[in-house]
């Protein structure tokens, strides 16, 4: 009899909390698999799938930065992360190929950024200097000169504060800086507001690239003035533009780069967030569907409905007329 009740019982199965940890696929792993637009898993042939052409399409679809081409769109500040080990994860999930270093908090070579330079070098990760808290433009000059000799690039974020308490760059500053250091031979990314005047002094100072904000540095509001960037992005349809702080969820930065901005720097919404890992992965899944959308073209909205289910074959009762 016992026997038999034995081999009557089911077996034991798992708790709902283990089969969903089993189950649950993890952010960083369909960042870097399945839910990646050039991936095989995500559908091709018929059906609606990814066809040949749209693939060799999006692989030539590289993003250009100062004569360097670059596969990731999403940018990676390195500040404020609960440790060197989840900065150096972070990276890695979000495949960012480009990192920003404030000269203020690492000294390259020096005894007191060594570990963190090792670390950045080991990521492989194009570093960025940037001249953050800089508050003249004499300040922020200087800045960058020292960053040049330190990390031996002519790249150089271009920060001048005009406020301490919102961060708004002071426009006037940033665009003599912005001059003094092209004259100069540095590749110039200037930090700004979406004000159009300013872009267009910024391009004549010799700026190519431009990074206006969202919100207000670590503020994470997202896009507050979508109007203005759109403008913006019409207005210099061929510059590069990089939609640079105030970015708070995946869901912003996917907006951005569906409005056709070109890349999106981030760092506050992934070194904050309570899982910075996971949050770069989801991060580099919205940059590549924002993307994918604006290559796509999106329909234009409408204000009225419009049917999906064609009016004709549809049954009409005739005697009611």
């Amino acid at each position: 009899m016992i026997r038999e009740i034995e081999r009557r019982s089911p077996p034991p199965q798992p708790s709902p909390a283990s089969r969903e940890r089993e189950l649950a696929p993890r952010v960083t792993d369909i960042a870097s698999n399945a839910c990646h637009p050039l991936s095989r898993e995500a559908g091709e042939g018929e059906g609606g799938g990814i066809s040949r052409d749209s693939r060799a399409a999006n692989l030539s679809d590289l993003l250009k930065l100062y004569d360097v081409e670059l596969h990731s769109r999403l940018l990676l500040g390195t500040a404020r992360y609960p440790s060197p080990a989840i900065l150096k994860r972070a990276i890695a999930a979000s495949k960012a190929e480009i990192v920003t270093v404030s000269l203020r908090r690492e000294a390259g070579d020096s005894r007191a950024g060594e570990g963190f330079w090792r670390l950045i070098r080991e990521t492989g990760a194009r570093v960025l200097p940037n001249t953050a808290g800089c508050l003249t433009v004499k300040e922020a000059v200087t800045t960058a000169q020292m960053a040049r000799e330190l990390f031996a690039t002519s790249w150089i974020k271009l920060e001048v504060i005009g406020d301490e308490d919102t961060l708004q760059p002071d426009p006037f500053g940033l665009v003599d800086a912005a001059r003094i250091l092209a004259r100069d031979g540095f590749d110039v990314f200037p930090y700004m507001t979406e004000d159009l005047v300013v872009a267009e002094k910024l391009v004549d100072a010799g700026c190519k690239v431009l990074m206006p904000w969202a919100a207000p540095i670590g503020s994470g509001r997202g896009l507050n003035n979508a109007f203005g960037l759109r403008a913006l992005r019409v207005r210099f349809p061929d510059v590069p533009l990089v939609v640079d702080a105030g970015l708070g969820a995946p869901s912003h930065a996917a907006a951005a780069l569906e409005l056709g901005f070109d890349a999106v720097l981030l760092n506050t919404a992934v070194a904050r967030a309570g899982d910075p890992v996971a949050m770069a992965g989801a991060f580099a899944l919205a940059v590549a569907a924002g993307r994918s959308a604006y290559l796509a073209k999106p329909m234009t909205p409408r204000d009225l409905a419009e049917p999906s289910t064609p009016v004709l074959g549809r049954a009409f009762d005739l005697g009611a007329a």
